[in-house]
């Protein structure tokens, strides 16, 4: 008799599976979740840089728009199916990373200049909390970019451990089996 893992088991050790595939999923995922996390946010960006209206905010704020999903994009090329990673490719990824991390420095030191300025600074309390919602949004997505390029880096070092996990699924009825003749002589 089979012995029949539960549901929880089964979907975890599938998953599992098709990490030890594609190990690289794990850096796309931190990288993907930074695009949607700083996407839902953008209206808190695109206020801010309406009331602060520094140089190249709002240049900022599309290029990070922008590289964030051609940084995907050219990520998804560099591990294509069944084939070697595509290094130019996955050069062209680390290039938009440093392309978003710039961006994201440079908008929030906008946001830091105006918060700071001499003459009217502005105040993020009250009607204009979004500011400094938005500050955090920046700095989040700036760690959260980081560690997908960190995972990214890293991939050569955490494959192998990945792949040393153990995903099979043990059977009760081949145990007990005794050697099978294959002699081809009929007994």
């Amino acid at each position: 008799m089979t012995k029949k893992p539960s549901v929880f088991r089964e979907f975890y050790r599938k998953r599992l599976v098709a990490l030890k595939r594609k190990p690289q999923l794990i850096a796309m995922l931190v990288l993907a979740a930074a695009y949607v996390y700083y996407s839902l946010n953008l209206s808190q960006i695109a206020n801010t840089t309406a009331l602060i209206n520094g140089p190249h905010m709002g240049l900022a704020e599309f290029s990070t728009m922008l590289f964030s999903a051609l940084a995907l994009v050219s990520f998804l090329n560099s591990f294509p199916h069944r084939k070697k990673t595509n290094v130019p490719m996955l050069v062209i990824t680390f290039l938009m990373i440093g392309i978003l991390l710039f961006c994201d420095y440079y908008y929030g030191s906008r946001i830091t200049v105006a918060l700071t300025r001499e003459d009217s600074p502005i105040s993020p309390t009250g009607k204009n909390a979004f500011v400094a919602v938005a500050q955090g949004v920046v700095r989040v997505h700036m760690i959260l970019v980081v560690i997908g390029a960190a995972l990214l880096a890293l991939l050569p070092v955490y494959t192998p451990l990945i792949r040393k996990l153990n995903t099979n699924i043990e059977v009760a009825e081949n145990s007990g089996m005794a050697a099978i003749d294959i002699s081809g002589e009929d007994a």
